[in-house]
């Protein structure tokens, strides 16, 4: 397991997650397109959530393959890949579960939502930032949370609109504990570590 761990910071890898995380943003946000146009421009930033999550990973793998670190962009990834990767993915089986059925889109979704979360919890060995960095990635989560169901700014899901109240209540508790494993995995004491080759 160590030994395929390595893997991770080798740059010919890195540039494989760079392209593919560079490729699924840009389609994360043609995704929103038609709900980013409807939205209000105090809001844009808090809309396209997930292709938000993985533009900071994108950011994060540069600066790896710079041999730095960006640490507030890092807390960033950490917390919201992880979010944002499980959000989807209950979303879309909801979906399913209601509708009986999800398009190949649905299931595409799926996939590469589980692989955000994934790929944030795998890098949080690299990752160097401090509490004061985790806190503010949690303010904005927090933040967008508020948005989002607040001002009704989620990703619309029509089917799921009966299940409004819920949903937010479930995307709360996801932030939180998103940020609790981003506490567990990149500060507390004798955690896992790995340096930049």
């Amino acid at each position: 397991m160590t030994q395929w761990l390595h893997v991770l910071n080798k740059r010919w890898f890195l540039y494989s997650l760079l392209l593919v995380n560079s490729f699924g943003t840009v389609y994360g946000y043609v995704w929103y397109g038609w709900q980013l146009r409807e939205t209000p421009a105090r809001f844009l930033l808090f809309v396209p959530d997930s292709p938000m999550a993985s533009h900071f990973f994108v950011f994060v793998i540069l600066a790896f393959l710079l041999r730095r670190h960006w640490p507030l962009i890092e807390a960033l990834a950490a917390v919201t890949l992880v979010k944002y990767g499980i959000w989807a993915v209950v979303m879309n089986l909801l979906v399913l579960n209601v509708t009986g059925e999800l398009s190949w889109q649905g299931y595409m979704l799926i996939a590469s939502h589980a692989a955000m979360a994934i790929q944030g919890m795998l890098y949080a060995p690299y990752y160097r930032f401090k509490p004061w960095h985790l806190i503010a990635a949690a303010v904005w989560t927090l933040h967008n949370d508020m948005i989002d169901f607040l001002y009704k700014m989620m990703p619309r899901y029509p089917v799921l609109d009966q299940y409004f109240v819920p949903i937010g209540y479930f995307t709360f508790w996801l932030s939180m504990a998103s940020i609790w494993v981003a506490y567990m995995l990149c500060l507390r004491k004798n955690r896992r570590t790995l340096e930049l080759t």
